[in-house]
């Protein structure tokens, strides 16, 4: 296969922009296994925890686990990420118009930008490139940045390391790191938090005015919903499941105690895993493991919360799901059934954007009395101020 630099002969603009990423990146790989890597480090001070470092030729480095520090010679303008949390990272960064694809359409929800003004996406451009996994299509779409673990292209798309380092050479290099859930042997470095993941992005767009007023708005939000919580032992069990079809008979389990991004919002909402104490596992690359209704009568937790289904209004997913269960001779003595309140269980990828919208609908979920309810149109984030740090006005 012809290289970049075959093709175009000089060197572009993009050529400059992945400058840099290719041999760093080997040495990152290398590196990274053999061992569980901290939290944070002494070294994430509030200067270098974004890892990007301005020269006077506006040349910068970003370094994030598992590929390392990547050179910058300008900002990325065409960019891809293979989920829906990096790819709204891009987009809370006002970079929507540079996404070329999406490694897994799937699981990318873009409706809560409709209650956004000014804030979309291009559908019809992430539909025509829904599930980029191939070195072809990489080499086709030619963008300047992948938001992509690499180390994810090996374990689940048989990528080995040097389809990594060619496509980091001919094309662009790799920034990213799978944190939506902690349960993959493979993935033994270090895991970002949804924000320390989301600062390094903004590095890497040089967008690090727009992170700050997030955060900004992202602790104000956490902290006003945290003050009104109730007692940790009025606080219902949760037990949050996978399972996609409208007439459950099996579930895969998820673990609250696991620390991923697509738990964030039931961590901060204080509820306990209905699993704990159990030796249940989380849902991993190496764990199927399904419970049946009987498992779940025993455990009975107070709520239960069910991924796949979120294509599907309120409404619906309560005239199919629920409804199914309520029915079913074992589901029907289910105690969250009974008192209806089963749910559908949020985004597996969730970038910042989204953590707000589904922050707001558990807390509705949960805890009714005190925010209101799920269905009822109450807003507890401002609207207008997340849109407005998007579009840049600061």
């Amino acid at each position: 296969m012809a290289t970049k630099g075959a093709i175009r002969g000089a060197p572009t603009r993009r050529d400059a922009i992945k400058g840099g990423g290719a041999a760093l990146l080997g040495g990152g790989l290398a590196g990274c296994v053999g061992g569980d890597a901290p939290e944070s480090t002494a070294t994430d001070t509030a200067a270098g925890t974004a890892s990007a470092r301005d020269t006077d030729d506006d040349a910068y480095t970003v370094s994030m686990e598992p590929v390392g520090e990547v050179a910058f010679e300008s900002v990325p303008e065409r960019w891809i990420a293979y989920d829906g949390g990096y790819a709204d990272m891009g987009v809370a960064l006002g970079q929507a118009d540079g996404m070329t694809g999406i490694g897994g359409a799937d699981r990318y929800y873009t409706d809560v930008y409709d209650e956004l003004p000014g804030v979309s996406v291009d559908r019809e451009r992430i539909e025509s490139n829904p599930e980029v996994r191939t070195k072809e299509e990489f080499y086709e779409l030619d963008n300047d940045v992948h938001l992509y673990d690499p180390n994810m292209l090996e374990n689940w798309f048989d990528w080995s390391q040097s389809d990594v380092e060619e496509i980091a050479e001919n094309v662009a290099p790799f920034v990213g790191n799978l944190i939506f859930r902690r349960s993959d042997e493979w993935h033994d470095y270090r895991y970002y938090t949804l924000y320390e993941a989301f600062e390094k992005v903004a590095a890497v767009f040089q967008q690090q005015e727009r992170y700050r007023a997030f955060e900004r708005l992202h602790e104000e939000f956490i902290a006003d919903i945290q003050r009104q919580l109730p007692p940790a032992d009025e606080r219902p069990s949760v037990f949050l499941t996978y399972e996609g079809t409208t007439e459950p008979e099996t579930f895969s389990p998820y673990r609250l105690n696991d620390k991923g991004t697509s738990k964030k919002q039931w961590r901060d909402l204080g509820v306990s895993d209905a699993l704990a104490g159990t030796d249940i596992e989380n849902l991993s690359t190496t764990n199927r493991g399904e419970l049946d209704y009987e498992n779940l009568l025993d455990i009975d937790p107070d709520v239960i919360l069910v991924r796949g289904h979120e294509r599907k209004s309120p409404a619906e997913f309560r005239e199919t799901v629920l409804s199914y269960m309520r029915e079913h001779p074992v589901g029907g003595e289910l105690t969250a059934v009974q008192n209806e309140r089963v749910y559908r269980g949020g985004y597996l990828n969730q970038g910042p954007i989204h953590n707000l919208f589904l922050t707001e609908r558990a807390a509705k979920q949960m805890y009714p009395d005190v925010y209101g309810d799920v269905t009822g149109g109450n807003e507890l984030f401002d609207r207008g101020r997340v849109a407005d740090i998007i579009n840049g006005a600061l």
